[in-house]
């Protein structure tokens, strides 16, 4: 399953409880984390000292910051989601995030997306939607989280 293109807000309102988009798999390599640690200001060795997380971290390598998979629900949700008339889409905000399992550097994630709810707002609607960043071989997702947008049309 790829994106899904809503020909408006009836047709968003049909999809409610239905699987929306998958993203692609994106690698998660020491780069990003590293510059994902310093435009936050993070930098615990558990994700940037890759000798110190490999031989003492009780994953055996280091690890993406649960914030920075957070963050690629924006990259993957624009993936997988598109809506014809839309003037714009704001991140709302979240409900409710689970970091379920660490993202080992070298390892691939993709998020799954369902469309839980959709709520009419003045000039637009109000969606909630189920999120799953998955990692590639794992039982456990990375990350799942109610994440809230606006569409305004």
């Amino acid at each position: 399953m790829k994106a899904t293109r809503f020909a408006g807000l009836a047709d968003a309102k049909a999809h409610i409880g239905q699987e929306i988009g998958l993203g692609d798999w994106m690698l998660i390599d020491q780069d990003r984390v590293n510059a994902f640690a310093e435009v936050t200001g993070d930098r615990q060795w558990i994700h940037v000292d890759v000798e110190r997380a490999t031989r003492e971290s009780p994953f055996g390598a280091p690890i993406a910051h649960g914030y920075l998979t957070l963050s690629l629900l924006a990259k993957f949700a624009g993936e997988c989601i598109a809506v014809d008339g839309i003037k714009l889409a704001v991140n709302y905000g979240l409900n409710r995030v689970r970091f379920a399992a660490p993202v080992k550097v070298g390892s691939r994630v993709r998020a799954r997306f369902v469309l839980a709810a959709v709520e009419d707002i003045p000039g637009g609607a109000q969606m909630l939607w189920q999120a799953t960043v998955e990692i590639e071989g794992s039982d456990k997702p990375a990350c799942v989280a109610e994440m809230v947008t606006r569409w305004y049309f």
